[in-house]
């Protein structure tokens, strides 16, 4: 969420920011504006009568000791009257903050300056690539073909027990699942990432935390019953083991891991890009997450980027950096790289990993802060990162190793899985 102090001390910044994110209905900003004024005349209003009453209370006590009785009654009633007043306006007030924080909430996190401008993915900006394509042989084919001619994946017995999107993988797909998370975990670990294991589900308030409510209810599986979610990432539930904590300054940078099962409705998903792995409503990934000092986020996130570059270079995976346009980032994102891998049987680049820097805008909601040096309380900087979501991983792994022999295994894997081919 964004500070208020932001919008009454910068609100012209803070209009042509939004319009690099494309924000159609900029209105919202006059309207917590106008809000905050009319709340704070409010605040004013009842805290002149707060006053009163304190001063009345005192003025009552001084004439019931001097046997001025009458005089005092008076003034009692004028102090019952007065917090009548208080009542009402502390109602008035409570609404305003209302309607205040529920216009506040709807705008998103600024973009930093570097953001280039565009509203569709195509206008991402390339920003590096590395290892080079292979050549297959003729004959070579996509990854759900794979998944069945060596009983890797189960899709259709997914569907059976699920729906579409919930695969069931099997014996050497299982096991190579299994070493990829094992794989990524202790990579990150050696990288001075403390490993954590998460809840899958969590309630409002973390949701609302990390900005998935109230921007994408719809995309999350709600549990009617109990009123929780089904996390999207374990970045939710990793960045909510500081909410509502003030942390030493000196602790900086915190550097969380975190493997977890992703639920994503990915509700209005159709054609190619859901076929196989492609797309799916249940999936694994490991998540990094930093909780960083203002002055060094943004080299916190130039070596969150670097980290996960080096991780698919491990593995030796054509690759691609985008920095995306103002349209194509998240709500809360303030600066966001995409890594690519290029699918060889399917001749596309397919997305395995957002890294982002939200700045102050997850922990104004989360309220995880820091006192500086003064001994004043900051909001600290959170970041998060894929490292890495598995399908598109394992579906480039199988089609880009793919021979006429079989699949051969990076050789980095080979440990983390027990065998270097699948025949």
């Amino acid at each position: 969420m964004l500070q208020l102090q932001l919008l009454r001390t910068q609100k012209d910044h803070v209009i042509d920011r939004l319009k690099v994110k494309n924000v159609g209905d900029l209105s919202v900003v006059d309207s917590v504006l106008a809000l905050d004024e009319e709340r704070r005349k409010v605040q004013t209003e009842n805290d002149d009568f707060l006053a009163k009453i304190n001063t009345a209370s005192k003025e009552i006590g001084k004439l019931m000791a001097s046997g001025n009785k009458d005089e005092a009654e008076k003034m009692k009633a004028d102090v019952a009257a007065y917090k009548e007043s208080t009542k009402v306006l502390g109602e008035n007030l409570a609404k305003l903050e209302k309607q205040q924080h529920d216009e506040l909430v709807k705008l998103p996190n600024l973009p930093h300056e570097s953001v280039p401008l565009g509203k569709t993915p195509e206008e991402n900006e390339v920003v590096r690539m590395g290892n080079n394509i292979p050549v297959l042989y003729d004959g070579a084919v996509p990854h759900w073909d794979l998944a069945k001619k060596y009983t890797l994946i189960d899709f259709e017995l997914g569907n059976k027990i699920t729906g579409a999107g919930f695969p069931v993988y099997v014996n050497k797909g299982a096991r190579l699942q299994r070493g990829l998370i094992n794989y990524f975990l202790d990579f990150n670990t050696e990288a001075g990432y403390i490993e954590h294991q998460v809840p899958h589900m969590v309630n409002g308030d973390s949701a609302y935390a990390t900005g998935q409510l109230p921007d994408k209810e719809g995309q999350m599986y709600h549990v009617t019953v109990d009123d929780f979610y089904m996390i999207p990432t374990a970045e939710v539930p990793v960045t909510n083991i500081y909410r509502d904590t003030i942390v030493k300054e000196n602790e900086l940078p915190i550097k969380l891991t975190a493997f977890s099962q992703c639920y994503r409705r990915e509700a209005g998903s159709y054609g190619k890009d859901v076929r196989g792995l492609n797309r799916l409503h249940q999936f694994d990934k490991v998540e990094i997450v930093q909780f960083s000092h203002p002055s060094t986020s943004y080299n916190a996130l130039d070596e969150m980027v670097m980290h996960v570059e080096k991780l698919i270079q491990s593995m030796n995976m054509p690759y691609r950096i985008l920095r995306l346009c103002g349209g194509d980032m998240s709500f809360a994102s303030a600066l966001t790289y995409d890594f690519e891998v290029f699918s060889t049987a399917q001749q596309r680049w397919l997305e395995v990993s957002s890294v982002s820097n939200f700045e102050t805008f997850q922990t104004n909601r989360a309220k995880v802060r820091y006192k500086d040096e003064s001994g004043k309380t900051q909001l600290v900087h959170s970041l998060n990162g894929s490292s890495l979501a598995l399908p598109r991983i394992l579906a480039c792994l199988l089609e880009n190793n793919q021979t006429e022999d079989g699949i051969k295994i990076p050789e980095v894997l080979v440990p983390f899985v027990g065998f270097d081919m699948i025949k």
